[in-house]
């Protein structure tokens, strides 16, 4: 008799997950339709903003065009968050489990190009999208209305928050967002990146401060009374010489870069005013915040022996990306699903014609269909500001190849592809698996508090988070300079 309860109660739960998987099946081939069928709509969006290539803190027409898109599709819309204009919280319904989804859509100076193979600036000087934003938001928002029809269908409850997310390139709109309290409450949060690959991994990323040093002398004629000068350029190339010995004496993973922003006016005055930015990035954020203390007593020795006067300003603190295994597997599985990118023959001879101008390696134009292994313990080498919002909300990520494989992202051949089918199909991709990674998330909610589980493990006891940038505003001006 107890055998037979036994036997009865395996085969009731069987049944059960029987059931519960042909329900996720249905979701997803819901989530698949819902895409397919609006595809032209995303697109055309997302070929406007790359047009548009509105830079950080100044993107006031792509920003509007998502938030429409939202609003449309009967989002409640915050704009203005954070202090910041071009910033916005996209909610629908109400409950639990909240889960967010990043979308950002700043291009980068310098980086106008044409959808050919071979490098034509649309104007020259002027922005573009060569790291695909255009194609990161669109599809954000894309997963986001998805979600919601999901919900709304079958008459769920739950939410689903688009953050509308500014000047990720190196302006670090989420820190601000981050430091005013938008993410309190939200569970999970899920984004993308355009890429030259399809991957998803747990993987982390350089913690990052950055800032502009400002010396500040006296100016004279450099030939008649140069006992009379005291040069500002001296400060920077002396601050410069310094951090340069310092190089020895960090951590080999660490990084410093740096670039004179202005010198001097002219060589026959002794400059009153020099400035030279600085980044420094490492894997971890206390090594980070360590080695900008010494730079910053570098520029402090350089006044002190020039007789200058500085002063410098924090731009940007980004902690490195937290990990989190929980989320990367389900995310993985949506995206091995979904698939790659299939070209067309058109397609395949623009990959290869744009392979051409690589310096680097050029892997097979067919990659571009595979999915990469799964990976852990790996870190990506460079910074992004949603490092900040894992330290705070269990978060994951992934890649789609929108680029050519083999593709530097930051180049003309990057922008290239945002325009057309390459990166319109992979675009799609990305929005098939952020919706269907979100329908395993309000299906399963014991994957949400595995989740919170993982980033509690990870942080540590104790854990309190403090913003890098302390109290600044938001650097809305730090792009207006480069308009072209």
């Amino acid at each position: 008799m107890k055998a037979t309860l036994i036997v009865s109660f395996i085969c009731l739960c069987l049944s059960s997950f029987a059931q519960l998987k042909n329900k996720g099946e249905k979701d997803k081939q819901f989530i698949v339709q819902e895409l397919d069928k609006n595809f032209p709509s995303y697109s055309a969006v997302a070929k406007e903003i790359w047009q548009l290539a509105e830079m950080g803190y100044l993107e006031e027409k792509s920003s509007t065009l998502l938030r429409e898109k939202l609003r449309g599709n009967g989002f409640a819309i915050q704009v203005g968050v954070a202090e910041i204009p071009t910033a916005f919280v996209a909610t629908y319904g109400s409950g639990k489990p909240v889960v967010g989804i990043l979308a950002e859509f700043d291009a980068l100076p310098g980086l106008s190009q044409d959808s050919v193979p071979y490098k034509k600036p649309i104007r020259e000087g002027a922005p573009g999208h060569g790291c695909g934003h255009n194609l990161f938001g669109t599809a954000s928002v894309a997963a986001g209305i998805t979600l919601k029809n999901w919900l709304q269908k079958n008459n769920l409850s739950g939410t689903v928050k688009v953050f509308g997310t500014p000047a990720e390139e190196g302006g670090g709109g989420k820190t601000y967002m981050v430091r005013a309290g938008l993410f309190d409450g939200v569970d999970v949060v899920l984004h993308w990146h355009p890429g030259n690959a399809n991957q998803a991994n747990a993987e982390s990323s350089l913690a990052n401060i950055s800032g502009r040093f400002r010396f500040h002398g006296v100016a004279a004629h450099a030939a008649a009374n140069p006992d009379a000068g005291k040069s500002a350029l001296d400060a920077v190339e002396s601050m410069d010489y310094m951090v340069n010995l310092m190089r020895e004496h960090v951590p080999q993973e660490s990084r410093i870069h740096y670039v004179i922003t202005h010198g001097g006016l002219t060589s026959n005055i002794v400059p009153d005013f020099a400035e030279v930015e600085y980044t420094v990035r490492h894997p971890d954020v206390a090594t980070t915040k360590k080695i900008w203390t010494r730079v910053v007593k570098c520029a402090e020795a350089a006044a002190m022996g020039t007789e200058t006067t500085m002063d410098y300003e924090l731009e940007s603190g980004l902690y490195n990306l937290l990990p989190n295994e929980t989320l990367a597997k389900i995310t993985y599985d949506n995206l091995m699903r979904v698939g790659g990118v299939k070209y067309t023959a058109a397609e395949i001879e623009f990959a290869k014609k744009l392979q051409t101008t690589f310096t680097g390696i050029r892997p097979e134009v067919s990659n571009a269909e595979k999915i990469e292994p799964y990976r852990t313990g790996i870190f990506f080498p460079a910074s992004t500001d949603v490092g900040n919002i894992s330290w705070v909300v269990p978060t994951v990520g992934f890649s789609t190849a929108t680029w050519v494989p083999g593709t530097p992202a930051h180049s003309w051949q990057s922008t290239s592809t945002g325009c057309m089918g390459i990166g319109l199909k992979a675009m799609q991709n990305a929005a098939k698996t952020i919706a269907m990674t979100g329908v395993d998330l309000f299906n399963n909610p014991a994957l949400v508090e595995s989740s919170k589980a993982e980033l509690s493990q990870r942080r540590g006891e104790g854990f309190t988070y403090e913003s890098l940038v302390g109290n600044r505003k938001p650097p809305l001006d730090y792009r207006k300079g480069q308009i072209k």
